[in-house]
């Protein structure tokens, strides 16, 4: 019987180059064709039953062990951005405007690395599920992946995932039950005022003002109807209006990002945004178009299964290497429709807090190959903990 996690090792290098080559070659949402035949090979070839083309680019792997009817879901993301890197590596992308800017790269190869020790090593009893996902960035690739019915084709237990997390410390794993990252709406708002000349603005109606009046009068939202304890964030990312400086245009528009931690607040949100909006373009004499658009819902880490993982890590690292009741994020991920239809847990595993530490979606940021083998490491501890020999 040979150890899973001193197969780990064994392989760590291999999994490194791994890595480098896919951050190399980044692949955008949907389009992560390389990517997904890379992970659907090796998987084949460690004996994985493996399922392509769900959502696209998606696939599911699976390897039974025993007799036990428990499963568990792994889930990793595989998506690149669309930014140029500047981080100047020999394995920098290769393809201009794309790059591996959220550690997905990482992700990927931190799933294939458990999944090869799984298939090799320790024996588990049940059956294990790996779910490579396309198209977390903004595109909704897990909601896409429930509709088409991954969930009732290839049913799971329970299901994780992990994100690298830039300013934390190197390797450490955090948990949190209950809300963890918040849900993320986005708001379209067209206003329809009197187009004129700049110089005569007393016959226009300007939607540029209605605009900024909306835009001081948002601020009030959260400060005066949400709870001081609870997280909301109105913020205004875009406003478009006109071309010339001496002409009033007849329309402006603004695109508004809301998030919360707490479903009842959110719909409070929308609905005093809305207010708000129209009654700030009836005052003016205007109209508001408003179209609010619910993207990525609260993600809720099960309150078991979040204790479950805690309690799996612990035993493995020590809990100088835990950190439990780490403060929530105010970012989305999407494997938030996951929990929706299964228990489980997201969580962090830091990526470095020192100087050169940069956050993701910048352009110099690189994962950090150190968490490589913990990340997967911690994948195979509780793949063997939730499917445990002679349970």
């Amino acid at each position: 019987m040979t150890d899973s996690i001193a197969l780990l090792k064994e392989i760590e290098q291999e999994m490194r180059e791994l890595r480098h080559q896919i951050h190399a070659n980044p692949e955008l949402g949907y389009q992560e064709v390389e990517t997904s035949e890379l992970v659907a090979q090796r998987l084949l070839e460690w004996g994985y039953e493996v399922h392509r083309g769900i959502a696209e680019t998606g696939i599911i792997a699976t390897l039974k062990k025993g007799t036990s009817p428990r499963v568990i879901g792994i889930r990793a993301d595989m998506d690149a951005l669309p930014i140029l890197e500047k981080t100047g590596l020999p394995y920098a992308s290769r393809i201009p405007g794309k790059m591996h800017a959220c550690g997905h790269d990482g992700h990927t190869v931190m799933l294939l690395a458990a999944a090869y020790a799984l298939a090799h090593g320790h024996p588990f009893d049940g059956t294990l599920r790996l779910i490579f996902q396309p198209a977390e960035e903004g595109l909704a690739g897990a909601r896409r992946m429930i509709q088409e019915g991954v969930l009732q084709q290839f049913p799971c237990d329970a299901v994780f995932a992990a994100h690298n997390m830039p300013g934390y410390p190197v390797g450490k794993l955090g948990f949190r039950a209950g809300p963890f990252m918040a849900s993320a709406d986005q708001v379209s708002v067209t206003i329809h005022g009197k187009g004129g000349h700049g110089a005569m603005p007393h016959l226009s109606i300007d939607p540029v003002v209605v605009c900024a009046s909306i835009i001081m009068a948002l601020q009030t939202i959260v400060s005066r109807n949400v709870s001081p304890q609870e997280m909301s964030v109105i913020t205004v990312g875009s406003i478009n209006a006109g071309k010339a400086s001496n002409v009033i245009p007849d329309s402006a528009h603004m695109l508004i990002s809301v998030r919360s931690l707490n479903n009842a607040v959110r719909d409070r949100l929308e609905q005093q945004i809305c207010k708000l909006i129209h009654a700030q373009a009836e005052a003016f004499g205007a109209t508001a178009d408003v179209q609010y658009s619910a993207d990525y819902p609260l993600l809720i880490n099960d309150q078991e299964m979040t204790s479950f993982a805690s309690q799996v890590a612990t035993d493995w690292l020590g809990e100088d290497e835990v950190m439990n009741d780490i403060v929530p994020f105010n970012g989305s991920e999407d494997f938030a429709y996951f929990l929706q239809k299964c228990p489980g847990c997201y969580l962090i595993i830091g990526n470095g807090d020192g100087e050169k530490s940069c956050m993701a979606h910048d352009p110099r940021y690189d994962f950090n190959d150190d968490i490589l083998i913990r990340g997967a490491g911690f994948w195979v501890k509780l793949t063997e903990a939730f499917l445990p020999i002679n349970a």
